[in-house]
């Protein structure tokens, strides 16, 4: 059974969810996170984008993003994943897909800013619902650049952000109380109870990870050094700084 098309509009915001393939947590090394970073910023050069929302996860990745030509989401998400994807298999000396085939994506009205706040919140949440964080800062998600009013050189506010006050500071000030409003719901348990009774008492061994470092792409054109230094600057601009609070 063919897989329904894509319905992506004009003046829509989206948010996408990549997951890496057999939800391996190939992305908790913090270089596998500098490349996406850097993939996004090429996207950004290369195509019409605007990112609003991001968080990059251990295993998924959660995007929050627009175009004023929907008929190109289809090359920017290919672009994405595929060079994502090729770096990571060289890097981890790994085959086959990196990414699960389908992307989730869902679309709202850019003019919807109830949903635009609630999808943002709900994305700069997950590192504090998965207990990676016990705040909402996390430097690999954009959540810094709304609360600090920092510019990570990457993402944009939406203007659902900017319509909470006449003023920049007032707007991040109830942006961060709007998501410590933010409750969590429990997910159901997607595991599987079928085939528990065949392959009881069968070892199950986890594949060996290969370490490789970022200067595994010294025969790419792509120069590591400034892979390394625009994550550093989306990291600085998102981590917590007390000072922005002074």
């Amino acid at each position: 059974m063919s897989r329904k098309p894509r319905n992506f509009q004009a003046n829509y915001t989206y948010h996408i969810t990549t997951r890496c393939n057999n939800r391996e947590f190939n992305l908790r090394r913090g270089w596998c996170r500098e490349v996406i970073i850097y993939t996004l910023q090429k996207a950004l050069k290369k195509y019409d984008l605007v990112i609003y929302g991001l968080c990059i996860m251990s295993n998924h990745v959660h995007y929050m993003m627009a175009s004023e030509k929907p008929q190109e989401w289809p090359n920017i998400m290919h672009f994405i994943n595929w060079y994502t994807a090729m770096c990571f298999n060289r890097m981890l000396n790994r085959t086959g897909h990196f990414w699960e085939q389908r992307y989730y994506s869902t679309g709202f009205s850019t003019e919807d800013f109830q949903r635009a706040l609630n999808t943002l919140r709900y994305i700069h949440a997950n590192p504090k619902t998965a207990n990676m964080r016990s705040s909402f800062f996390y430097e690999f998600s954009n959540y810094g650049t709304y609360a600090q009013l920092t510019d990570d050189g990457l993402t944009q506010w939406h203007p659902g952000f900017l319509a909470l006050s006449n003023s920049l500071d007032e707007c991040a000030k109830k942006y961060r109380q709007f998501c410590q409003r933010y409750q969590a719901t429990a997910k159901p348990n997607r595991n599987s109870a079928w085939g528990n009774k065949l392959l009881a008492g069968v070892k199950q061994e986890k594949p060996p990870i290969a370490q490789h470092s970022l200067p595994c792409l010294e025969n790419a054109q792509e120069d590591p050094s400034e892979i390394a230094e625009i994550a550093k600057h989306f990291v600085a601009a998102n981590r917590f700084a007390p000072s922005h609070f002074l």
